[in-house]
């Protein structure tokens, strides 16, 4: 299984609508930005990281997968994984450079890519591989129906809709409003028309500060929120736990977590009740293996972030015993070979061997950028 060939690519895939937006981003595409990994014996593994689409920063990831890690991996046994990673993520002028963003976005789509393969070259399944499922059912969660972008009655509407016609027992509504009190008006009105036994969480992507939270907080803990997730600065932890112990609603995070050690540090202050990791930020997949069993270890739920991974985090949750549920965004899985479908309210459990990251090859034709 030695590596023959590296070949970064770059797909930009419209979201639903034409565009979203929650309370620090809007955008009209999501990036699939990623690696093609070919072994001397033909063998194809794809691995890739979620971004916004912009094509300079998109272009940095994959010129440091071309230039930075290709020359590293060329001849390597892909099987390796483990190994591999660590050449990776420990090259000392990588290291001294990286550890986050560019260059951990990079590691994450080779690192797929090398899990991709293995489970091909063993023809089952990524959850298959890592030890089989440990659960007959996945539920998702919608997060497709709550961007802060849509109007308060189209929210309402599409909340019903997707609970009485798609099955979807959970839901997720972003909130960060300027006036918070237009989010608890939002959160009120979907709250009644969805019943109090839809599991309801919020979303507020790092905008608030913490006197903004505590308040907020006061007034949408009798809407029995599932969890608030991102309700702070991403990385501080000081602040969450504050939050934490003022509020009963629980605290959600991790999508902007680049490593193991930072997820054990919200761990150890009492930050965190639901752990988010994503394989973009950390990693891969190695890296991700280790923060749910970290998590697993502190009795703490996993709930992947999906922010659009579900192609593997779909495989991850099915087989990890610490994650209940998972995000549902449908962006981009109509892209790909066997799409992460969800059917009643519950993800489909992928039968194709691999990690479900192959693309289809009109992906490539209908959405591919330039490299440069």
């Amino acid at each position: 299984m030695r590596i023959a060939r590296i070949e970064p690519f770059i797909l930009h895939i419209p979201v639903t609508g034409g565009s979203i937006a929650d309370s620090t981003h809007r955008i009209s595409h999501w990036g699939v930005v990623g690696v093609k990994v070919v072994t001397e014996e033909g063998l194809e593994g794809y691995g890739f990281t979620g971004t916004h689409a912009d094509l300079p920063s998109d272009r940095l990831i994959t010129t440091c997968i071309r230039d930075c890690y290709a020359p590293l991996l060329i001849g390597e046994d892909a099987l390796e994984t483990s190994r591999l990673w660590l050449k990776l993520a420990r090259q000392p002028a990588l290291q001294w450079v990286g550890r986050a963003g560019i260059t951990q976005l990079a590691l994450a789509a080779v690192d797929v890519a090398l899990w991709d393969l293995k489970a091909k070259h063993a023809k089952v399944p990524l959850w298959h591989l890592l030890g089989g499922a440990s659960k007959p059912r996945l539920e998702a969660y919608n997060t497709d129906i709550g961007w802060l972008s849509i109007p308060k009655d189209q929210l309402v509407e599409g909340c019903r809709r997707a609970v009485e016609r798609d099955g979807f027992h959970r839901i997720k509504v972003k909130v960060g409003h300027a006036d918070p009190g237009i989010d608890i008006g939002r959160l009120e009105a979907v709250r009644q028309a969805v019943g109090p036994h839809v599991a309801l969480a919020i979303d507020g992507n790092g905008k608030w500060d913490l006197p903004t939270c505590k308040r907020f907080c006061a007034r949408a803990e009798p809407l029995d929120i599932f969890w608030f997730e991102e309700p702070l600065w991403y990385d501080d932890v000081g602040s969450h736990a504050a939050l934490a112990r003022s509020t009963s609603i629980p605290i959600a995070l991790g999508e902007q977590l680049y490593s193991l050690d930072a997820f054990r540090t919200f761990m150890a202050a009492d930050a965190i009740h639901y752990v988010q990791p994503d394989v973009t930020r950390l990693g891969g997949i190695t890296e991700y293996i280790q923060v749910a069993d970290l998590a697993l270890a502190s009795r703490l739920p996993v709930a992947p972030h999906a922010g659009e991974m579900s192609q593997v985090h779909v495989h991850l949750a099915y087989w990890h015993q610490a994650t209940p549920v998972l995000e549902y965004i449908p962006w981009i899985k109509d892209a790909f070979e066997e799409p992460a479908d969800v059917v009643d309210g519950c993800f489909l459990k992928p039968q194709r061997p691999g990690a479900g990251t192959t693309p289809k090859a009109d992906a490539f034709a209908r959405f591919a950028k330039p490299l440069m």
